[in-house]
């Protein structure tokens, strides 16, 4: 594929086990055949390496840039000629019911927390299920996972044409958050599931967020959250951007008595959802 320079490959590769964070960028001038670059993530995104967390990252490693691939009549192939196309008229919203899943930062538990949802949309009685990972860095992890449990068809930014939705204050971004929007709103589906990757100002979540406030402001919004604290402080700024919080789950209900105290703080339903607790969310 082509790689613009600018472009920032930025965030954790999509392990909810450990933090395996990995910062890293597009170089000037773009990648060059026969440089040597660093695998940044475990989709197989490659640049310049900046820094990275203390953990263990097996993906993390060097490899040489052979060139970009090409089609049958020798023109440069980029992710963007593969993506999901916009229609040229608004198609449809179907009206399923969304639920989005956002969080205070990365491996907070967010895809734990989505699917976990997922389950119990599907024994309500809502099998038809659209999963979006709407922003972050792109890997199989969390669409492998949603599909595990039934969720069909599964998007994430790849599938519009981008890698990462890194860095934050892309131009390009609110187009192609409105075709992952189209592609997902205009299912025949019983609900669309989307989960933020990174945290709630990072990756341009922001920018995603309000778009769908515009195109659904009836989203029920979960947010994950490491402690009771972080839930109190993420509230708030959801609260500024027109948002309100419909169930808080995460780390910060781990135990009785700190779930009751991001309740008491945040003055909202809190629940452990990687225990299996059921939300009354439909």
């Amino acid at each position: 594929m082509t790689i613009a320079p600018g472009d920032v490959f930025l965030g954790t590769p999509g392990h909810r086990e450990s933090t395996r964070w990995v910062v890293g960028s597009v170089p000037d001038g773009g990648l060059l055949p026969g440089n040597e670059y660093w695998v940044l993530a475990d989709c197989g995104a490659v640049g310049a390496f900046i820094g990275d967390s203390p953990r263990e990252k097996g993906h993390l490693g060097r490899v040489t840039f052979l060139g970009i691939a090409q089609d049958a009549d020798g023109a440069s192939l980029n992710i963007r000629q593969f993506a999901v196309g916009r229609a040229t008229a608004r198609v449809a919203d179907q009206g399923a019911a969304v639920f989005l899943v956002v969080g205070t930062s990365s491996e907070v538990g967010k895809t734990t927390a989505a699917v976990n949802i997922l389950r119990a949309l599907r024994k309500s009685g809502r099998p038809r299920v659209v999963a979006l990972k709407a922003t972050g860095t792109s890997s199989l992890t969390e669409l492998h996972s949603y599909e595990d449990f039934g969720a069909a068809p599964c998007f994430d930014c790849v599938d519009f044409g981008l890698p990462t939705t890194y860095p934050s204050g892309r131009p390009d971004i609110g187009g192609v958050f409105e075709a992952a929007l189209d592609a997902c709103l205009s299912a025949v589906a019983d609900a669309v599931l989307v989960e933020c990757g990174g945290d709630i100002l990072g990756a341009n979540v922001p920018a995603f967020l309000s778009i769908l406030r515009r195109r659904r402001p009836d989203a029920k919004l979960i947010l994950v959250a490491s402690d009771s604290l972080a839930a109190l402080g993420a509230k708030s700024v959801l609260g500024e951007m027109g948002l309100a919080v419909t169930l808080v789950a995460g780390p910060c209900t781990d135990t009785p008595t700190i779930q009751q105290r991001t309740q008491d703080l945040c003055g909202l339903p809190a629940l452990n959802l990687a225990r299996g607790g059921v939300p009354a969310l439909f």
